[in-house]
């Protein structure tokens, strides 16, 4: 939780005693005052009350951390697990068809809880739209980059080959921000790099296209979260508000990646595919690619959720842990043909992913 959050939480403490606490009449009190007489067992009445309302503001807390962590979890292991099903399993060869019906899902959701005033967007301008199209572009070629290597590489490998996107975001912290690591982030980093290449290279199923698109997507996500820090200044000073919620960048997002995603469907030549593919009659197909929208912006939900109620470090340790059971639920349920040196190649740069996120903290 953020101080501002504790400051909060304990002033809604402080309202509930000043309610509940027993009036004292000025007699009781000059009795207290003068210590001529003092009700020990009102005192135990008291103290016991304070314990119980502190031990159930604590487990209050405590569940919801539990419950907004085990969602995030859940909805992030969820989401590339059934967009591998989808690519895979249906051996659907439309990404980028697939990216944009999720983003299209995500843009109805939003703007429908916007116009019920359960959330709060921007407003579209034309102003804010050319800030932040730079931004977009690269989010766009993130997410097809992304959609083209999960079709060709396990889940796991997927999972360890990610991690070159944090060797490429601290080297660009550096250059562009002035940004200094200390030794366990770049031992961290090391391993990182060396666990790619081991598991690449010990890696059963192994296939040249897929980690090429991988390398690529690490390239964009890490200019993505760059580029993100640059524009988001700008972007603020250009709302009506002056401010940009999470809410408004995935409505942002997914609005503009929408006319691309289309022009790169007619690029790849995916409509060819879409007119003569047998899936998209297929009632169960159409009600998995949904279920992935809905996952893509729990995403984005339970991500602000969790961070909102513990904070980054936690948020971050998280995200690193997450990745093992995505990892182990990906080889059982695709049946992927592993090895014992492929597997402790994994083993190995999930456990950089959690040091180096350890590292981060410090």
């Amino acid at each position: 939780m953020t101080d501002v959050q504790l400051e909060m939480s304990d002033l809604t403490w402080v309202i509930y005693h000043v309610r509940e606490a027993p009036i004292l009449r000025p007699s009781s009190v000059m009795k207290v005052l003068n210590n001529d007489e003092i009700d020990l067992e009102g005192g135990k009445v008291e103290k016991d009350r304070d314990k119980i309302v502190r031990n159930n503001r604590l487990v209050k807390i405590h569940n919801q951390a539990l419950l907004s962590g085990l969602a995030y979890c859940f909805s992030s292991c969820s989401m590339i697990l059934v967009n591998k099903f989808v690519l895979s399993s249906y051996d659907f060869n439309a990404g980028i068809s697939l990216m944009v019906y999720q983003n299209l899902v995500s843009v109805v959701i939003v703007s429908v809880l916007s116009f019920l005033g359960i959330i709060s967007t921007e407003p579209l301008t034309w102003r804010l739209i050319q800030v932040w199209l730079p931004v977009n572009v690269i989010f766009v070629g993130m997410l097809v980059t992304s959609m083209f290597s999960l079709k060709y590489i396990n889940v796991a490998m997927v999972t360890v080959l990610k991690n070159v996107t944090n060797v490429i975001t601290a080297l660009g912290e550096m250059y562009l921000f002035k940004k200094h690591h200390d030794s366990r982030v770049w031992t961290a980093l090391f391993l990182m790099i060396i666990s790619a290449i081991s598991g690449g290279i010990t890696d059963l199923s192994f296939h040249a296209v897929g980690y090429t698109w991988q390398v690529i997507n690490c390239f964009l996500t890490a200019s993505y979260s760059l580029t993100l820090r640059r524009v988001m200044d700008t972007a603020k000073q250009v709302t009506k508000s002056g401010n940009l919620n999470e809410f408004s960048m995935v409505l942002l997002n997914n609005i503009l990646s929408l006319p691309l995603g289309v022009l790169l469907i007619f690029v790849f030549n995916e409509v060819d595919y879409l007119s003569k593919t047998p899936l998209l009659i297929l009632p169960t197909f159409w009600l998995v690619m949904t279920l992935s929208g809905f996952l893509g912006l729990a995403i984005s939900f339970t991500s602000m959720w969790f961070l909102h109620q513990t904070g980054a470090t936690t948020y971050s340790l998280v995200g690193s842990l997450n990745k093992i059971p995505l990892s182990v639920a990906g080889i059982l349920l695709f049946k992927v043909p592993t090895s014992l040196e492929n597997s402790a190649s994994i083993l190995f740069g999930l456990i950089a992913g959690v040091f180096f996120a350890k590292a981060k903290m410090h």
